[in-house]
């Protein structure tokens, strides 16, 4: 399946930027049969026809309201130092069903400027690499303090390294329930936020005996989600 971003309600249309990236980039030819989806579900089938630069589709089929994902994992993350390594743990966690991911800002942050859309352009791209219908929701960067007021303590998680303060298995999580996970900076999360976290009654969870970095906790959860849906 080749899969392209566009609109399929009120009628099926190609993304501008994509319609470019068909003559320009993978020089496809009329006739050839494609994918487009909307990122919520819908998936039309047809083949190209090009009309001067524009490129539509003569549609052969479409699929409305597709199942999404059984298990919906929501990944807040702060953002690294070397803001690739956040672009890697998007595109990774993409690729492995993460529902939602949001950028962080706490106390040992170091980067406090994001480019949210680049971002979003990135989770679209590893969307249609790995054939996802449902996109990822990437919400605008927030601080700490306001987004842990919305949380629901029963379904969410804080992965931190502090030895001294009490962390349950990962093994032990009830996957019943969708869920919230959050990552620490480099440095991790100060005690300060360890402790406010912990008297919300969010359970602090162990990823291992290894000290993983912060976009490698990110992928590692998001691969235990996926492992455990397949």
């Amino acid at each position: 399946m080749k899969l392209f971003f566009g609109e399929i309600f009120p009628e099926v249309a190609l993304h501008e930027d994509e319609q470019t990236h068909i003559v320009k980039v993978l020089r496809m030819k009329e006739g050839e049969e494609i994918h487009i989806t909307d990122g919520k579900g819908n998936l039309a089938k047809g083949t190209l026809r090009f009309e001067g630069k524009k490129v539509s589709l003569d549609i052969l089929e479409t699929k409305e309201n597709l199942p999404g994902f059984s298990q919906k994992l929501h990944i807040a993350i702060a953002p690294t130092k070397n803001i690739d390594r956040i672009a890697f743990f998007l595109e990774k966690a993409v690729e492995m069903a993460v529902s939602e991911i949001s950028i962080i800002l706490t106390e040992k942050t170091e980067r406090k400027n994001i480019n949210i859309e680049k971002l979003r352009k990135q989770a679209v791209s590893a969307s249609k690499q790995s054939l996802r219908v449902h996109f990822p929701k990437i919400n605008e960067i927030t601080k700490f303090s306001d987004f842990i007021k919305t949380l629901d303590a029963e379904t969410t998680f804080v992965a931190h390294c502090n030895e001294n303060l009490q962390r349950t298995d990962l093994k032990s999580i009830n996957f019943e329930k969708n869920i919230t996970f959050l990552i620490g900076p480099e440095g991790d999360f100060s005690e300060k936020e360890i402790n406010v976290l912990a008297e919300k009654g969010i359970k602090a969870v162990s990823l291992g005996k290894q000290r993983l970095r912060t976009e490698t906790a990110g992928v590692f959860v998001a691969a235990w989600n996926y492992f455990k849906m397949i």
